[in-house]
């Protein structure tokens, strides 16, 4: 199908699907109806009555019966109002009032939610708070509508508080209406097999959702195949939902693992699940949370042939991803595509197989859970009876995320001891104790804080006492410690009572917190139903039949996820705000992850950062980043280009939104081919740009919005001055209009439609560049605080059940608080409260709790430091530059909300005291940065923005390069250095041929006449030196070599030479009627083709020489030190020779054949000089070559450019044409083409290989390393040489 056609066909099933979805919801079923006003009065219970007039069954909203509503025997926290509707119903809201006429409401109930009477589900809001509001009278009516429906048979309401003059009471009403839905049962052993009979055509989605509910935490939930043995399956293990994907009949691998989603599964509640395939990626849903994973290559194109529900159900040969773990438990609504296979099944199609016994109901096993909420929380059981033969038996299973946490505890009277059965380290641990001795520990387990369900036993007989984790005995021991328990032994499980003031219960250790069932006292199972109802033992904050464990971390509160695909070779794995951000780490150009708002909901995305100088540039690339050609046609009106960038819509809004410039460049290149036409004239062409979906704009690169005019038009200088575009003139001649869009608000170019083109001759190409941004507004937003008093003020921080705080500082105080917020208990605060000491405390309602670093430096240093503090609902954490970070957990209270109500103080207190002096930047409070400037632009005592930058940042100008302020920052001045670069850290290197040379007159720097500012150092104000400081790299095959010369005018040099034994010589003659020194070095094989670096320094007689990493060498001058009226400094080839010795001046006569880099003496970078600066200082002659040849690593891929050459067009070409993709037009043709060229190419590359073979053995058998002049140029410098010298360069959050 044309690519037209296919665009056309999607618009118009997307018109229908929007069409579709209208009508579907104008036709929504209104659920809304009243459920309790018509039950009957057995389906009411409570946990106890008043009076029979105040019974369950008169709590209906507006009715009068009976005492006008329900209230309890006692009002506590214990009581409850259940409901039975019957059947699963869909509950959508509920409604409280008061007991008519009297002073008895509710103002905050829990709801609670089950299917079957037991194991209930207490119903949570978005934000995890559980509780709702009630009344504030005994007669209204307050209505609570559900932010998801609820589908349950059975509500009970807690209430939680109550009018403090009156007692409970309460009428009720439910709303909602009739559910209905297919379920099936599998028992373990029993599967479904869907077939499809007749294979699909491919589509570009496919789902499959159901509803599962099991108390087994593994086992398969589904399994698809499809064409060429591909397979998905979908499994429960250890209570978390894991996608696999698998391919080949034989594979003995379980697959590769796609996602992995949800938590605590397998709590016999219902769970929804969707699996979609979306063209390119899969997305699965488990409850409100969704993961996305792109589909491998070979599911591109794939589509499902059988689907097995409940256990793989194929052709047998793959290994199973569990082995021998069929699901148990029971699906609903399962839905592939359009169809319901349980349905299916119940009519027995054809298509649909069920191996086993699956049923068309759910079996509902009962279990009885028991939850240990806080610190308050235990369950007290008496003994049995049958203890006192000394034989005992306890077992019980439990789950939790806590490390530590009492099980179990009983008193030894007669030994005046105690038995403790606990966790710790999650490792189960019995200890017993006499007179406050331990006289037995023992130990089994590990990992037990897993949240899955651990069973427990412990068993004593005569003298052996043994304690069994998961049913492994883990550990016996035999002892003579008797355990005499009777009937009326307590045994105490989970904690002790706050006020027992007797010494049965006593708990050294921490509270268990989470759930324990199947508890059983010899065997006997203990009925906790009759625990809730007073009939046995007694309790304390607990929550019984149910299990409210939940893990907090299932999608985690703190902090976004990032992204599971393995990222790019290229990449630098780590995240920062911005480009500017890496740039201040000192990182150079190249892909990193940039998280555009830190611990907020953007995601991360991989960014190129493009470090020039003084700019880090952000570049965002989209699908077609070339000049393109649109050819004319009578047939197209238009032409439209949709521009798809890589980066997320809201990423590329925050990063737009956060830099302080951006541009895109938008060109086009026209031949009879119209632009705007004229501003009153309607325009041929037009783009969208700004914010999703973008907005029309009619204005081109370089010109103003609104303005309806091209860049020349600004300028006055378009071809026709009728017009405002070059294009516009409409020539019969390649013209352009191109220019860069800078108006952020009208940025990204998202489309763009051209309409000029269909005319005879027309013809058009055009250019979309990058989105590139640099500038990062929040990395400098900074405050200047210079008196203690002062501060700056914001609204209060919301951080309830996370706070993501970080920011940069400096200061030359010892203390102050950075950052100040509190409530009516609850605060939190981060302050310096010593020189090397960062202090984060908070209170949550458990009292104050504090993490802090100490620094093994000073951090009143007036440089910057940076500063992270983080908490959550597990634990605390604080982080300060680059030490190790200090951590908290959370009190096992389990008090988790920060409440805040006063303001939020920055670089200071409320009450004025403890003030902070100095500096703060880019403060970002849970993924938002504060904006400090503004406010501190109409606040006394602090100033906007923070100079001196250097004094942080300065040491990243490497190379002898000078560190420049900055109002935001820094710069590197590399004017100093033989290197340049953002941080004059590249290397300025050249390849010399032996003609090749460079002279640096150093005679015009001495002249007094000269202006001093011109002068790079002041080592040159005196005509003599006493000293050099000498640097560069080399690399050669050629041996003997002149590295460097330098002369005088009074016949005095200094040469740096590499002798015929391929060692170093630096020879002196600082005196014309003394000998000349000569100093060697011990290193050898310098010649070999292989990068050098080299150092040498010398003040008066000491010499100091180090090549590469050996030690250094020392040297003495005897003749004289002071090297008077130098005159020129030469490079290669020395043209003027005739103060030198004969050896020397035939040297000198050679030249130097190979490459130099990063050539420094004294202040002065010669070859920098030539290659970058070339002035009157520098004579250059023969060939000079800038190359890479410098580096010990390869050159960077992302900054090589491509060339194009008018010759790499076929036919005639006019001299303005552009110079498109040619990929883009005429692709046969010019395949054609390049495949004749990669023909005649391999063919003359053979050639010149048998050549080169030929020749192979003459160059090995030349054992003269020195060369003629005429012959230097051809001695090759082989990638193998390289490549050695480059390596020897571089050598749950878990709570209740």
């Amino acid at each position: 199908m044309p690519l037209g056609r296919k665009r056309l066909a999607g618009i118009g099933a997307l018109i229908g699907a929007l069409l579709l979805s209208s009508c579907g919801t104008g036709a929504e079923e209104v659920c809304d109806s009243p459920l309790v006003t018509n039950l009957p009065p057995s389906s009411f219970r409570s946990s106890s009555q008043l009076t029979s007039s105040h019974g369950p069954v008169f709590a209906k909203v507006n009715r009068r019966e009976g005492a006008g509503g329900w209230s309890p025997l006692a009002s506590d926290r214990y009581q409850w109002l259940e409901v039975d509707l019957g059947r699963r119903t869909k509950i959508t809201a509920v409604a409280t009032q008061g007991r008519y006429g009297s002073s008895d409401w509710l103002t905050a109930y829990l709801l609670m939610f089950s299917d079957t009477g037991h194991n209930w589900r207490q119903h949570r809001q978005e934000d995890s708070l559980g509780a709702f509001p009630g009344n504030s009278n005994a007669d209204s009516v307050v209505h609570y509508k559900l932010e998801q429906p609820v589908i349950a048979r059975y509500l009970r309401l807690i209430p939680l508080d109550w009018n403090p003059t009156g007692r409970i009471g309460l009428r009720l009403e439910i709303y909602g209406c009739r559910y209905t839905s297919d379920v099936a049962n599998f028992d373990g052993s029993s599967s479904l097999v869907y077939r499809l009979s007749v294979r699909p055509s491919w589509s570009e989605m496919e789902v499959i959702s159901l509803k599962f509910k099991t108390l087994r935490n593994s086992g398969t939930l589904l399994h698809a195949e499809g064409q060429r043995e591909h397979s998905l399956t979908l499994v429960l293990e250890k209570g978390r939902l894991l996608l696999y994907h698998q391919q080949g009949l034989s594979s003995s691998s379980s697959g590769q693992l796609l996602l992995t989603l949800g938590s605590l599964l397998d709590d016999q509640h219902w769970h929804h699940v969707k699996l979609e395939r979306l063209n390119t990626h899969l997305n699965l849903t488990v409850d409100k949370n969704t993961q996305q994973v792109h589909i491998p290559a070979e599911l591109s194109s794939w589509d499902i042939h059988q689907l097995s529900l409940g256990a793989v159900q194929g052709h047998g040969l793959q290994k199973p991803v569990l082995s021998n773990r069929n699901f148990h438990g029971c699906l609903e609504n399962l839905l592939y595509n359009d169809l319901n296979l349980i349905e299916l099944a119940k009519k027995s199609n054809h298509q649909v197989s069920m191996m086993g016994n699956v049923t068309f109901s759910c079996a509902e096993p009962v279990s009885v859970a028991v939850t240990f909420t806080d610190s308050h929380s235990f369950l007290v059981l008496p003994g049995l009876r049958s203890w006192s033969s000394g034989v005992l038996s306890v077992a019980l299973q439990f789950r939790t995320w806590n490390k530590v946490g009492l099980l179990l505890t009983f008193d030894l009277p007669q030994q005046e001891g105690s038995v403790w059965l606990y966790l710790s380290e999650a490792r189960l641990r019995l200890q017993i104790s006499r007179a406050g001795r331990a006289q037995l520990e023992l130990s089994a387990g590990s990992s037990l804080n897993d949240g899955q369900w651990h069973s427990v036993e412990m068993n004593s007989r005569q003298d052996q006492l043994s304690i069994t984790v998961d049913k492994d005995e883990g550990a016996t021991a035999h002892t003579s410690i008797p355990l005499p328990l009777t009937a009326e032994s307590q045994l105490y499980f989970g904690g002790c009572p706050a006020d027992e003031s007797s010494l049965e219960c006593v708990n050294p250790f921490r509270v268990f917190q989470g759930c324990m069932r199947l508890l059983a006292l010899d065997k006997q199972p203990v009925d906790l139903i009759e625990v809730q109802q007073r009939l046995l033992g007694n309790y304390s904050h607990l929550q019984i039949d149910m299990c409210g464990i939940i893990d907090r971390c299932s999608p985690s509160h703190c902090e976004h996820g990032v992204a599971t695909e393995e990222p790019p070779a290229t990449a630098r794995l780590m995240k920062s705000q911005s480009c500017e951000a890496y740039k201040h780490k000192g990182n150079i150009s190249g892909h990193y992850y940039i998280d555009v708002d830190g611990s907020g909901p953007i995601k991360p995305q991989l960014i190129y950062c493009n470090m020039t100088d003084d700019t880090a540039w952000m570049e965002v690339q989209h699908n077609n980043t070339e000049l393109t050609r649109v050819q004319s046609s009578p047939e197209k009106i238009q032409h439209s280009a949709h521009f798809d960038y890589s980066s997320e819509e809201e990423q590329l809004a925050a990063i737009i939104s956060q830099s302080e410039h951006c541009e895109q460049e938008l060109s086009y290149h026209c031949r009879k081919s119209r632009l705007l036409n004229t501003p009153e004239g309607s325009p041929f062409s037009w783009w969208l740009g700004g914010p999703d979906p973008g907005r029309v704009q009619t204005y081109w690169g370089g010109a103003l919005p609104g303005s309806r005019q091209c860049a020349c038009g600004l300028q006055d200088n378009c071809l026709d001055s009728n017009h405002y575009c070059n294009c516009d003139a409409d020539v019969d001649h390649w013209a352009n209009d191109s220019g860069l869009l800078t108006h952020m608000e009208t940025l990204p170019v998202r489309t763009l439609v051209l309409g000029d083109i269909h005319r005879p001759g027309s013809e058009a190409a055009y250019r979309v560049g990058p989105l590139r941004c640099h500038g990062d507004k929040n990395f400098w937003n900074a405050a200047f605080f210079d008196k203690e008093t002062s501060y700056l003020h914001f609204p209060t921080f919301h951080g309830e059940l996370n706070a993501d705080i970080s920011f940069l500082f400096k200061t030359t105080s010892s203390s102050g608080v950075f950052l100040e917020n509190l409530g009516i208990k609850d605060f939190i605060r981060i302050e310096l409260r010593a020189s090397s000491e960062v202090v984060f405390s908070f209170d949550v309602g458990n009292g104050p709790l504090e993490v802090r670093v100490e620094t093994s430096v000073p951090l009143n240093d007036n440089r910057w430091h940076s500063v992270r503090a983080e908490r959550n609902v597990k634990e605390a954490s604080l982080r300060v530059d680059e030490f190790p970070a200090a951590t908290q957990e959370a009190p096992a209270d389990g008090h988790i909300h920060l409440q805040l109500n006063s303001q939020l103080f920055i670089g200071g207190t409320a009450s004025r005291q403890k003030g902070f002096l100095g500096c703060i930047r880019s403060l970002q409070l849970n993924g938002a940065t504060l904006d400090l400037e503004e406010r501190a632009k109409i606040t006394p005592g602090v100033r906007p923005g923070c100079p001196g930058h250097c004094s942080s940042y300065g040491s990243l100008c490497q190379n002898h390069g000078r560190c420049v302020e900055r109002d935001n920052g820094f710069s590197c001045d590399c004017g100093p250095s033989a290197y340049t670069g953002s941080f004059c850290h590249e290397e300025v290197s050249a390849s010399f041929k032996s003609t090749t040379s460079i002279a640096y007159n150093l005679q015009e720097l001495y002249e007094p006449s000269r202006n001093s500012s011109t002068v790079p150092s002041s080592i040159y104000s005196d005509m003599t030196l006493r000293g050099e400081n000498i640097s560069m790299s080399f690399r050669t095959n050629q041996s003997p070599a002149l590295l460097l010369y330098i002369n005088s005018f009074y016949r005095e040099y200094l040469a740096l030479l590499i002798n015929k034994h391929d060692e170093l010589e630096l020879r002196y003659k600082l005196h014309s009627g003394r000998d000349v020194e000569v100093l060697g070095s011990r290193v050898m094989n310098l010649a070999d083709g292989h990068l050098h670096s080299l150092t040498i320094r010398r003040l008066a007689d000491a010499v100091s020489i180090q090549i590469d990493q050996n030690a250094r060498e020392d040297f003495n001058l005897t003749s004289d030190v002071e090297f008077n009226s130098i005159k020129t400094l030469t490079l290669g080839r020395v043209q003027e020779s005739d103060e030198l010795d004969s050896e020397l001046a035939g040297l000198a006569s050679l030249g130097f054949t190979g490459c130099l880099s990063g050539v420094r003496f004294n202040s002065i970078s010669p070859l920098k000089a030539a290659l970058l600066h070339p002035d009157s200082h520098v004579i250059v002659s023969g060939s000079l070559v800038q190359s890479s040849c410098g580096s010990s690593t390869p050159a960077n891929p992302y900054t090589a450019e491509t060339t194009h050459s008018l010759t790499d067009q076929p036919g005639s070409v006019d001299p303005g044409q552009p110079l498109v993709n040619a990929m883009r037009s005429d692709s046969a043709l010019i395949g054609g083409v390049i495949a004749v060229v990669i023909f005649i190419t391999v063919s003359a590359l053979a050639i010149l290989a048998r050549y080169i073979c030929s020749r192979k053995e003459t160059y090995r058998n030349q054992v003269v390393k020195s060369t003629q002049p005429e012959d230097i140029h051809e001695l090759p410098f082989s990638s193998q040489a390289d490549s050695q010298s480059a390596r020897s360069e571089n050598q749950k959050e878990f709570f209740i």
